[in-house]
């Protein structure tokens, strides 16, 4: 028998976790851990003495529930009796400590511990900073953070069904996806998993929003309205929430994505005939002020009758003052009214 294996305590499994590792695993606090230990019981179920506490994947099993449980508003308490009285869970795997994967696959070991020489992060804790914010954000976020996939989506979907997309979009998904950016950035680029993966089932709801808040479809024949990015501009999140919201409102669109060149622009404007045309911009380097005005410009139709679309420049890149003779729009909300009442005929694009 080896050192090590003589080292190790006789029943405790080598496929543990410390409570550090657990905690940024949960989204939670050493603290809390240590809290829920003492007070109702959650604690691991074997304790080497004299070493620091290990917890086996079915004791992680149970904290998990008791997150799920805690972020939908259950007492600590009460969730915790739950816990315990809920047949044993099953395990997810967890990563064996006892046998790294390689160095070039994983950062250093201490490096989550750890600021690099010369620099402190100024928040380690694995909560986000999300502030005075609704209850569902923070549910929201600590699904996210402990890359808890199957929650995250099931909780956007209760959401979005139950009060509606734009209200959803714009006092949870919003304020959940900037306390991630944020923690993203006072992390030394740790938190980046968390983005993507809510980021993602963001936009999974988004495009299953039709079959959250079902309604008729609008007419064949009628106007759409138009979505893009403008060229070389890549973030797509906030027209996927226009897209949504206007199919909700019983607008139809054509949704063209990301980074959509010029001529497919103009092209696009002359086949849909929209009644309006979004211009998403996130950053000022890709507003294009020219763009905008060529698109607003263009008519079609009968000689006396001639249409032409309400273009609408959305997004931060257009800046505080959007170009002069296009409407300001400043959200979510504010945008889908200014295109439905474009599409309804009560608003006439400017001259």
């Amino acid at each position: 028998m080896d050192d090590a294996a003589a080292a190790e305590p006789a029943g405790a499994p080598r496929a543990a976790m410390t409570s550090g590792a657990v905690a940024r695993r949960l989204g939670v606090s050493p603290t809390t851990l240590r809290s829920w230990d003492r007070r109702y019981g959650l604690g691991p179920a074997i304790r080497p003495e004299g070493r620091h506490r290990r917890w086996t994947p079915q004791d992680i099993a149970m904290l998990e529930q008791m997150c799920r449980l805690t972020a939908g508003g259950v007492p600590p308490a009460e969730a915790a009796r739950l816990v315990r009285s809920a047949p044993e869970p099953t395990a997810a795997p967890v990563p064996d400590e006892a046998s790294p994967p390689p160095d070039d696959a994983r950062p250093p070991a201490d490096a989550a511990a750890a600021p690099p020489p010369g620099r402190r992060y100024r928040n380690a804790s694995s909560a986000l900073p999300l502030g005075d914010v609704r209850r569902e954000c923070r549910g929201l976020a600590r699904a996210a953070v402990r890359l808890d996939a199957q929650e995250v989506q099931d909780r956007l979907n209760a959401l979005v069904g139950e009060h509606g997309l734009v209200p959803v979009w714009e006092e949870v998904m919003v304020p959940t996806l900037r306390a991630v950016g944020r923690k993203w950035e006072l992390s030394d680029d740790r938190y980046v998993e968390v983005e993507h993966l809510l980021s993602w089932h963001i936009s999974t709801t988004l495009r299953s929003a039709p079959l959250l808040r079902p309604r008729g479809l609008p007419p064949r024949d009628s106007a759409p309205v138009l979505l893009a990015c403008m060229p070389n501009e890549q973030h797509t999140l906030p027209l996927e929430a226009l897209n949504a919201a206007l199919g909700e409102h019983g607008l139809p669109t054509r949704m063209l994505g990301g980074a959509v060149p010029f001529e497919a622009l103009v092209a696009a404007v002359r086949r849909t005939g929209p009644s309006g045309v979004a211009l998403w911009s996130q950053a000022r380097s890709t507003a294009g002020t020219a763009h905008a005005r060529h698109v607003a410009g263009m008519e079609w139709g009968p000689a006396g009758a001639r249409r032409r679309a309400l273009v609408l420049p959305v997004g931060p890149g257009w800046g505080r003052s959007v170009p002069k003779g296009f409407a300001h729009c400043g959200g979510l909300r504010e945008a889908v009214a200014l295109l439905s009442r474009a599409h309804n005929g009560t608003a006439q694009p400017p001259p």
